[in-house]
């Protein structure tokens, strides 16, 4: 079998039963599903990838993820990951504009940034200098604020305990991925610098901007570091700028994405956790670390 179908429950929602497993099971002609993580997730070995419409009407609606990939090579020795609405589940700079009153008219331009309609780089700087003198108090407030996303210190504990290098690579603001990584014990992060004087921002970000290029870049830095194929790596993100990583990426993970990153991508987490990603690589409930 060439292939495998990873099912992934959003356990909050429903539970991945014998009777669901069975059912797709049998729509895709697949063999015998092998249970990861009892009523959470589960694999079935294709001999080619499965239709996805068929799967769909397998699944009848349920909130259920469906993950195809490779059988040779799942795990995974790179894992490139976003930050905003993905590692943690807030957009920050949106949140930190919402202390000068200004959540609804950013949120808008990153919504549209987000969705590929306007130039990433562009959007940014505008954003930022709309926040011209408010004060460093509110970045930390901003932080205060800030939740992880369910499954992420699963996610960067197991693959790390599983020699994979990880590196949280953000459009969003070193003072943000900063603190991110070394709470989760990412190997590594980049982001913009938001410029201040001391006292206040000062509206500027510095440069180089960290953009789509920067974020395809990383992965291929690392890989190369790593001596790792590209079909050796994976990563995960939302937005348009992610786009060009997800594509490169051995697996490359929209998660619960914009509709122009999740029709593009090659695998979708729509409905679960970050804990999916494990799951897609093979792992068992077994090997997980970090819960």
């Amino acid at each position: 079998m060439s292939h495998v179908l990873t099912l992934v429950a959003d356990r909050t929602a429903t539970s991945l039963s014998a009777a669901v497993i069975e059912r797709v099971r049998a729509a895709v002609g697949g063999g015998q599903p092998d249970v990861l993580s009892p009523g959470e997730a589960a694999d079935i070995a294709c001999s080619a990838p499965p239709d996805a419409a068929t799967i769909e009407r397998a699944l009848e609606g349920l909130p259920i993820d469906a993950i195809v990939s490779r059988h040779r090579g799942r795990r995974k020795g790179l894992l490139v990951a976003d930050m905003d609405s993905t590692i943690v589940t807030s957009e920050t700079l949106d949140e930190l504009a919402a202390f000068a009153g200004l959540k609804e008219k950013v949120a808008y331009i990153t919504r549209r940034s987000m969705n590929g309609e306007i130039d990433f780089a562009e959007a940014l700087r505008l954003r930022v200098s709309m926040l011209k003198g408010l004060g460093l108090d509110a970045l930390e407030k901003t932080w205060a604020r800030t939740k992880l996303t369910p499954g992420a210190k699963e996610l960067i504990a197991t693959m790390r305990g599983h020699n994979a290098t990880t590196a949280l690579v953000s459009g969003g603001f070193t003072f943000f991925t900063g603190r991110v990584a070394e709470m989760l014990g990412f190997d590594m992060h980049r982001a913009n610098v938001l410029l201040d004087d001391g006292e206040k921002l000062t509206g500027e970000v510095g440069d180089p901007i960290v953009d789509r290029d920067t974020k395809l870049h990383t992965l291929l830095e690392l890989a190369a570091a790593r001596n790792l194929k590209p079909s050796a790596t994976m990563a995960v993100g939302d937005g348009a700028n992610d786009l060009a990583m997800l594509r490169e990426a051995g697996l490359g993970v929209a998660f619960h994405a914009k509709p122009i990153v999740a029709a593009e991508a090659k695998a979708r987490v729509d409905h679960g956790n970050l804990r999916a990603l494990l799951f897609a690589q093979g792992y068992r409930l077994s090997d997980i670390r970090g819960a």
